[in-house]
């Protein structure tokens, strides 16, 4: 089950504040910090995190809250928490030296990618929208060196990188668009190519 960016949000309030306090916020104190107008929004989307197996509540106590994993501890098996590790371009590249969001996590349903994705980047602009990739997307990246021609992939092309389809020619490696707005990479000779990742499932956020 996937996770609004509410409910991701209310679950780091209460990892933080267990590993901070010894104790979950209350329902209260919840709808409060997130502005609900009143406690059964807060219960609501508890309900969802306990489906999503990601808590358990306790009846009958105030802060009944008991969290399934820690930051350290796996998730449940059908369950990712991958880190969103900066942007990519489906466009013009973008520099590699792009603002980095290190500390936001999402967990997402394993079903969604294949194979396993190490992380997410969001995706700027509309060069693959063909393939269904759109701006403001959260891609999966398999980390690894090696793709077959025919393969989405995460490229660096000097300092930049960009998300394109691999097309390996005899003599050129070309980075393909899939959006004909847009022209074609032609990897020189010269530069400094590799390939960062395998594209391998997308999350739309809520927008």
């Amino acid at each position: 089950m996937q996770l609004s960016d509410t409910q991701q949000a209310i679950l780091a309030m209460i990892t933080d504040r267990i590993e901070r306090d010894g104790m979950p916020p209350s329902q209260t104190e919840i709808a409060r910090a997130f502005g609900f107008s009143s406690v059964r929004a807060a219960q609501y989307h508890l309900e969802a995190l306990e489906v999503a197996g990601a808590i358990e509540r306790v009846p009958g106590r105030a802060r009944g809250i008991r969290l399934l994993h820690t930051r350290q501890s796996p998730l449940p098996d059908a369950a990712l928490r991958l880190p969103i590790l900066g942007r990519v371009a489906a466009g013009v590249p973008i520099g590699a030296d792009a603002p980095e969001l290190a500390e936001d996590y999402v967990i997402l349903d394993a079903v969604l990618f294949s194979p396993k994705p190490d992380y997410l980047l969001q995706v700027k602009g509309d060069s693959m929208r063909d393939e269904g990739i759109f701006d403001g997307d959260l891609i999966g990246v398999h980390r690894t060196a090696d793709a077959r021609s025919g393969q989405i992939v995460v490229a660096r092309v000097e300092n930049e990188i960009t998300v394109k389809l691999l097309k390996i020619g005899k003599d050129c490696i070309r980075l393909l668009p899939r959006n004909p707005d847009y022209r074609p990479i032609v990897v020189q000779p010269d530069q400094d190519f590799a390939i960062e990742g395998l594209y391998c499932g997308l999350v739309r956020p809520n927008r």
